[in-house]
């Protein structure tokens, strides 16, 4: 436990060093703050955050998390020649990579709201934390994996802003290809496991579900909520961005274990 306190002392002033790590949280809390004075809405401001979250965090979270860790190579083989266990030095850097990130936008996200008393509804700020920080710790994750994975950093940057491009950008208009495709045919245990695999899709709905708000959902929001309404919808999605935290997380880890620095 000391050893992993140790590598995660060292990271964590790394990453609270970071000029994103602060541009993160700053802009967060600037667009809040404008958001407010412009729309005087706790509401509308909360879902205005959730939209540029659900963009900017995972890309954050991939290209910051896979420059940073592949600067880290020379550091990672240091500690590894030390008589550390490799996996106490893969959670320390997991850690020390991942909270700075979430902590940055919690606090940026939740500073307006709560200083100006805008949090008309607790319940979906807390859906909307929830919501990014688990964001932040699946994209480091697989930020992680990345960098881990391929040894190119042009590839592996390349890669990572790919996954992030095909999640936040492509993933809808291809379910609306296929849903217009295949409009004869049964599509919603598909498109439900569509939704399920893509965890951006799962933060937005988690918020939106507290909401109720069907136009913001899209088709496999609207899908989700046929299937699961009211607080059982809540926390299947909420079970569903943990199981996405664990698995990339593996990935990494096995990613790591077998890399030979």
């Amino acid at each position: 436990m000391s050893q992993i306190l140790t590598i995660l002392r060292h990271t964590l002033r790394d990453g609270l060093r970071s000029r994103v790590v602060y541009g993160l949280g700053a802009f967060f809390a600037l667009a809040g703050w404008m958001m407010l004075r412009l729309g005087g809405d706790g509401g509308k401001a909360l879902l205005s955050l959730l939209s540029l979250s659900l963009a900017l965090v995972p890309l954050v979270s991939l290209t910051y998390g896979a420059s940073h860790l592949y600067q880290a190579r020379r550091f990672i083989g240091l500690m590894l020649a030390q008589p550390v266990p490799r996996h106490t030095v893969f959670l320390g850097l997991y850690a020390g990579l991942s909270l700075p990130l979430a902590l940055a936008w919690a606090v940026g996200v939740a500073l307006p709201l709560l200083a100006t008393g805008a949090v008309q509804d607790p319940q979906a700020l807390l859906l909307l934390l929830t919501a990014g920080v688990s964001l932040a710790l699946i994209f480091s994750a697989i930020a992680f994996w990345v960098s881990m994975a391929v040894e190119n950093r042009l590839k592996g940057l390349g890669l990572a802003i790919g996954s992030w491009l095909a999640l936040a950008i492509g993933w809808d208009g291809m379910v609306l290809m296929l849903s217009y495709q295949l409009a004869d045919y049964p599509l919603e245990g598909p498109v439900l496991a569509l939704c399920l695999a893509n965890p951006i899709d799962l933060a937005r709905i988690l918020v939106l579900l507290r909401f109720d708000l069907g136009a913001m959902m899209g088709y496999t929001g609207a899908v989700f909520r046929l299937f699961f309404q009211g607080n059982l919808g809540i926390a299947l999605a909420g079970l569903a961005l943990l199981l996405w935290v664990a698995l990339p997380l593996g990935m990494a880890w096995r990613a790591f274990s077998r890399k030979d620095f």
